[in-house]
């Protein structure tokens, strides 16, 4: 059941139905961490990853379950505990390619592109000889890093020295490369020579950096393929209606969203979560239904206040235009990672890490934002959004705005 429900996505019912089995005195082994690690990647539930494994070492210490040990490691990257990761990972007597993927994808998606570069050098040094899974990871490590030679040459190499035949992941991963870093014509060119059509994550990359680089013609053709592929995306839709309000066209961001409305179709919305002692809380944006709520909100309001005191200006160019000034700050200061963020700092103590993870990627406002609240309340913050790990520390970001 445990691994079925974890299999499904449904990782709360996974944990809820292993804490009945723990009260149940059922006593579990290898399979059961398998999807019980597996849930606590995907919540960030690192107290209770951090439990399994020292319950591991303690009864298991002796298992050669490899599977065991590198979800261990998976655990840790995508808890944000990515030295923990590596700790476990030099652990292992007899590592195989799934326990070298896994740490290099860690690294990859923590922004370490020269630390998981340098692991792919070992890894072939020590006679292992990679797959497209772990090119995955390398030329994600290049792309989140903005490492176009690299990446490039790396892509190279899995195909004329490895002999292994791109997939859709690794065009997606050099088109994203390419487009972030403004070579748009490139990343056309490399599509064309696709023997697979691009698919919509694909064009949902192209979309976003056509945003970040004010694209709207080329922004334009995008968002009809992607409109094609996937016609009840609402975030392409949200995509276009931001490319046109950066480019002040507001007739048009009125047109996209009253198209959106007409179609009844409404974006995701943002879900972040937060664990504390063991207990994981979710936040949506402008949630009033946690219990803590009414001190969860006088704290966002002393953040605000000290953000303001210490320069921060929201920018409410995206928020929808017929939204006044002050109601469009409003709805920027409620996101739901700026809710867990508060909630983390009214529930630890002081210079606690402060770990949360988010179902979308964070937006530019709340990353700003919490790049200062690093450096005023003198916290690391670790935020995994859909794209990758970001560690806030002192007023900076691990990932250099490259996200």
């Amino acid at each position: 059941m445990i691994g079925g429900y974890s299999y499904l996505s449904l990782f709360e019912e996974a944990l809820a139905l292993f804490e009945v089995m723990l009260r149940s005195n059922v006593k579990p082994n290898d399979v059961t961490f398998l999807g019980i690690l597996h849930a606590c990647a995907y919540l960030g539930a690192l107290d209770l990853g951090k439990w399994v494994h020292a319950y591991i070492d303690k009864n298991m210490k002796s298992s050669n379950n490899a599977s065991l040990w590198t979800s261990l490691v998976d655990m840790y990257a995508k808890c944000g505990s990515i030295e923990a990761a590596e700790r476990v990972f030099r652990s292992i007597h007899s590592r195989n390619l799934a326990s070298w993927n896994a740490m290099l994808s860690g690294l990859a998606m923590h922004g370490h592109a020269e630390r998981a570069l340098a692991l792919f050098s070992e890894m072939v040094n020590k006679g292992f000889r990679p797959d497209d899974i772990t090119f995955v990871g390398v030329l994600t490590a290049c792309t989140q890093a903005g490492l176009v030679d690299l990446g490039q040459h790396y892509f190279r190499s899995m195909i004329q020295d490895y002999g292994i035949c791109p997939k859709l992941e690794h065009y997606g991963c050099m088109i994203d490369l390419l487009a972030r870093a403004g070579k748009f014509e490139e990343a056309e060119i490399l599509m064309k020579d696709m023997e697979m059509e691009p698919d919509g994550a694909i064009w949902g990359s192209l979309l976003s950096a056509c945003k970040a680089y004010g694209r709207v013609e080329f922004g334009e053709y995008v968002a009809d393929r992607l409109f094609q592929l996937e016609p009840e995306n609402a975030g392409a839709f949200v995509l276009l209606s931001n490319i046109y309000a950066g480019a002040g066209r507001w007739d048009d961001v009125a047109r996209i969203r009253t198209r959106l409305n007409d179609k009844g179709m409404k974006k995701v919305p943002g879900c972040t979560s937060i664990e504390i002692d063991g207990v994981v809380h979710e936040f949506l944006v402008g949630d009033k239904f946690h219990p803590e709520c009414k001190s969860i909100y006088r704290m966002l309001d002393e953040v605000d206040k000290l953000l303001e005191e210490n320069g921060f200006v929201p920018d409410t160019s995206e928020v929808l235009y017929d939204m006044d000034e002050e109601w469009k700050e409003g709805a920027l200061s409620q996101h739901s990672e700026k809710l867990a963020i508060a909630f983390g700092l009214i529930s630890t103590k002081p210079g606690t890490t402060i770990r949360i993870v988010k179902n979308l990627r964070v937006c530019g406002n709340c990353h700003s934002a919490t790049k200062l609240i690093s450096k005023i309340f003198d916290r690391e913050i670790i935020a995994r959004d859909r794209n990758r790990f970001h560690h806030f520390k002192d007023g900076f970001c691990s990932c250099n705005d490259c996200w």
